[in-house]
């Protein structure tokens, strides 16, 4: 049987998914500050940050492997921890990257043990993820005077592209092995 015939979910007891979601958190605060070091150092700013989008990373991992619960609580307290720690993400973004991370979280971890390629379950996540921040954006603005602007959901996209290319190329090698290791393991 092939990695991609058995489950990715790989963390299976409530005590193992909540450690992952932990650890998942972490990093998604850890790494995007090591991005911005490098853009303060560089004098490139947030720029980083905005191009590889570092903290979507730990986000799609835990949903892949520890499920929609772990990956949804991980990808809503990620930002939010992010930002009482460093205050970064900037508060009027904040709720947005919430929801869209959750999003990611959550959706990854419900497509999880779909059959289909991991490229084809991170781009339905990817798109499910960015169309729920749109429609949260809009909703802000139009309805509750967020300073967020509706151009936002457009001006984020090309910037991070780069992130997103690193993305698909690196989350389903991880599955990939992870899953295979797992198997031999089994």
């Amino acid at each position: 049987m092939t990695a991609a015939m058995h489950s990715t979910l790989v963390f299976k007891t409530i005590k193992t998914k909540t450690i992952a979601a932990i650890l998942a958190v972490a990093a998604a605060v850890a790494i995007p500050q090591l991005f911005h070091v490098l853009g303060a150092v560089s004098g490139l700013g947030t720029a980083p940050g905005e191009v590889f989008l570092p903290m979507h990373f730990a986000i799609f991992a835990v949903g892949f492997f520890a499920g929609p619960v772990a990956g949804g609580v991980a990808g809503a307290l990620a930002p939010l921890v992010s930002f009482w720690l460093t205050a970064m993400p900037k508060a009027p973004m904040l709720p947005f990257m919430m929801i869209e991370l959750c999003v990611y979280g959550l959706a990854t971890g419900l497509l999880a043990n779909v059959k289909m390629p991991t490229l084809g379950k991170l781009l339905i996540a990817q798109v499910a993820g960015r169309a729920v921040r749109a429609g949260a954006i809009l909703l802000g603005f139009y309805v509750f005077s967020s300073p967020i602007a509706p151009a936002t959901i457009w001006t984020s996209l090309l910037p991070g592209l780069p992130g997103l290319l690193l993305q698909w190329i690196i989350l389903p090698l991880l599955v990939y092995r992870v899953a295979n290791a797992q198997n031999n393991d089994a």
